[in-house]
């Protein structure tokens, strides 16, 4: 690879992470993250929004990259860890430890998430985070007997930890971090643990 080329890449890597660096304070230390703009974001990184914008394409675009980057430590967890989170963790033990860790990724990263969840579309189900989830659920509620429709069942235990609804119950409600882990914990075993029976269709 050309000298200028290879300098041109380490000063774009170095400007995104920037980039990434200071929106991650920002949005960390705003109390209305929707109305942080690129503009603020470039300004707190020292570099043009241009550049913002061809490194994240837009706004949702920098939240994505953003979300990602905090969200790694969990992924891997859940991919190759050992359990809780990891794969060779019983369904009906790995359901909760799951259900606990987008809890707590949400309530670490508040405001980042609401405003994701709210981009765009106004609905997190769009979000292409909230599809790897569900399908994380779904396939593990699907190794559990007697649990009907484990698609629907993934979505329901997913909606308790909308970022909305975290949103009120941790900060206009003032719900301590331990009871709300608590109570998720105590609803998702519930669910996993004493399935109800198939509907009588005759």
């Amino acid at each position: 690879m050309p000298e200028p080329e290879r300098r041109a890449r380490k000063d774009a890597a170095r400007n995104q992470q920037a980039v990434l660096e200071a929106a991650d304070a920002l949005f960390a230390g705003s109390e209305s993250p929707e109305e942080l703009t690129m503009a603020d974001i470039a300004t707190a990184a020292g570099v043009g929004k241009g550049t913002v914008f061809r490194a994240f394409g837009d706004r949702a675009g920098l939240l994505r990259a953003l979300y990602e980057a905090r969200l790694e430590p969990v992924r891997e967890a859940v991919e190759s860890g050992p359990p809780p989170l990891g794969p060779d963790t019983p369904p009906q033990e790995r359901v909760p430890a799951l259900l606990d860790a987008v809890l707590c990724f949400k309530l670490d990263n508040r405001r980042l998430v609401l405003a994701l969840e709210e981009h765009g579309s106004s609905s997190p189900y769009g979000a292409e985070h909230y599809d790897r989830w569900h399908r994380l659920l779904r396939s593990a509620l699907e190794h559990i007997p007697g649990l009907p429709d484990p698609g629907f069942t993934a979505h329901a235990l997913l909606a308790a930890t909308r970022a909305d609804l975290v949103e009120r119950l941790a900060g206009e409600e003032g719900v301590p971090r331990e009871l709300l882990r608590t109570r998720l914990a105590d609803y998702a075993r519930k669910v996993v643990s004493t399935p109800p029976d198939a509907p009588d269709r005759n």
